[in-house]
């Protein structure tokens, strides 16, 4: 099945490039609100499910003992940007279980955002170690779970490894389909990923933001990590990053998380719906207007988030010298 284009790039009257992809929302219950595309191949969701890998930390009593607010829980499940605030609240979390960046098994990594990437190579003398890895603050999060635990965290990422054997539990609970061990990968920080149909995470977005289909602890656990996300957006992301931009719309209404390859989930919680959406060529700034439109798609058009996420579905593309040169054009087909 071919997906339908859903981005056209311009340049001047010209179509400079094509983006398809697919779209699903559905609710608690499993229904249908809006398909777009082959919605039941299974994809990677990559970081875009790291709300879900996050609830064995609260649910085990451990982002609690170690006195984790909403600014922890949000880094916990970001793909943040390794700003100075990031890289110190990360090596915090690991510090009160007696923990530091020698435990983290995520890989040193260079900042993907410009601003800071410069910022880093300016101030820092050493390339940046694991504190630095955009997936630090969910690294933690396990460590600080099997710790509390009386885990030994070493070895932590192996899909053999109890405490990504509760993860995948988890994912599996929300999701409703099983993480089938030929559709498991090994995603860039290293923990397991598993492919699952894009209908199947945006009904568990669903099931997340209104607790339905839950256990009473795993649905306040989710819950409160999606306000935690939506109360400090800067730590789930940060500065100046799409994620971020969508959540401070109006904070409280919508939940985004970006995944790498293009993939995209969130929330509209007052609605009860999941979104879950790929981008076949696996752009960013494709998947990024491809969550901006289905959100305003939506919402009503006299919403007053309507037109602002229309800008950020089609926003007008400018050159070096700030001109303008054409937009992104986001259709989503009725």
């Amino acid at each position: 099945m071919s997906n339908p284009v859903l981005v056209e790039v311009t340049r001047g009257s010209v179509v400079e490039s094509r983006h398809r992809g697919a779209i699903s929302v559905m609710d608690a219950d499993g229904n249908s609100v809006l398909n777009i595309g082959d919605t039941a191949r299974p994809v990677f969701a990559r970081s875009a499910i790291k709300a879900v890998q996050a609830l064995p930390l609260i649910e085990s009593g451990a982002a609690d003992a170690y006195g984790f607010g909403d600014d922890e829980l949000a880094l916990v499940c970001s793909s943040h940007s390794g700003e100075d605030a990031h890289i110190e609240m990360a090596r915090s979390m690991l510090a009160r279980a007696g923990r530091d960046e020698t435990n983290l098994e995520c890989g040193g990594q260079w900042s993907s955002h410009q601003p800071v990437l410069i910022h880093q190579a300016k101030t820092r003398t050493t390339a940046p170690g694991a504190l630095c890895n955009n997936c630090s603050g969910k690294h933690s999060g396990f460590i600080c779970t099997a710790t509390h635990l009386g885990i030994d965290p070493k070895g932590y990422i192996s899909p053999d490894h109890q405490i990504m054997k509760t993860v995948r539990a988890a994912l599996e609970d929300v999701t409703g389909v099983a993480h089938a061990e030929d559709l498991r990968g090994m995603d860039g920080c290293s923990i397991p990923t598993y492919a699952t149909p894009l209908t199947a995470m945006a009904q568990g977005f669903a099931k997340m933001a209104t607790g339905q289909s839950l256990g009473d602890e795993r649905a306040k656990a989710g819950k409160r990590l999606l306000n935690a996300c939506m109360s400090a957006p800067f730590y789930m992301a940060g500065t100046k990053r799409f994620c971020k931009q969508l959540i401070e719309l109006e904070p409280g209404r919508l939940f985004g998380k970006t995944g790498a390859e293009g993939v995209y989930c969130g929330t509209v919680a007052e609605l009860g719906l999941g979104i879950a959406l790929k981008c076949d060529d696996g752009s960013t700034r494709a998947s990024e207007a491809m969550m901006a439109a289905t959100v305003a798609h939506l919402l009503t058009a006299n919403d007053p988030l309507h037109d602002s996420l229309q800008a950020m579905a089609n926003p007008i593309l400018k050159n070096r010298n700030r001109y303008e040169v054409g937009n992104l054009r986001t259709n989503l087909p009725n």
